[in-house]
């Protein structure tokens, strides 16, 4: 079941995202560190501010990707896809497809572009997000830096109205 989080979820999304943070900190903008020092309290408030949606099998919380829409007047037709994780037990079992699917639904109604940006060494993740329809339009070239080492990030979009991100305008 997938579902938008609540405060009342706060306690379960903040353990699957320190484990996020913490067993994949090169795909995070954030880190560990910074968050496990947070109250509850700050997850409770993300929730009340953010459209987190959650997967759960069996009541547990399985996965978590967030969507957030650009609050400029230029930019209020664009959202992001963000903070993307699904632990391991329930990856290659379609969990992550249906987050992403439920993100792109949700988005659709509201902006006319979702964009995201993925760790270009998470093969798994890249593949994911292509088969959901986005299409690579750039690379954020040693966008992350964890323990000393940079990551490249593919920058990804779907545009609601078919249009295609690869064609000059």
């Amino acid at each position: 079941m997938i579902r938008l989080l609540t405060p009342a979820d706060a306690a379960l999304y903040r353990r699957i995202r320190l484990e996020a943070l913490a067993t994949h900190p090169e795909a995070f903008g954030s880190t560990f560190e910074r968050e496990r020092e947070k109250p509850l309290a700050w997850f409770e408030e993300r929730l009340a501010i953010s459209d987190v949606f959650g997967a759960f099998i069996s009541d547990e919380l399985v996965g978590i990707a967030g969507f957030h829409r650009e609050d400029g007047a230029k930019t209020a037709h664009k959202a992001v896809l963000w903070g993307m994780y699904v632990r391991p037990q329930a990856r290659k079992s379609g969990t992550g497809r249906r987050l992403v699917d439920a993100v792109a639904a949700h988005a659709a109604t509201r902006v006319e572009q979702l964009l995201l940006a993925v760790v270009s060494e998470n093969e798994a993740a890249v593949r994911l997000y292509s088969a959901a329809g986005f299409v690579e339009y750039g690379r954020g070239v040693k966008a992350l830096k964890q323990d000393g080492r940079y990551y490249d990030e593919i920058l990804m979009v779907l545009f609601f109205d078919g249009s295609d991100p690869t064609q000059p305008r």
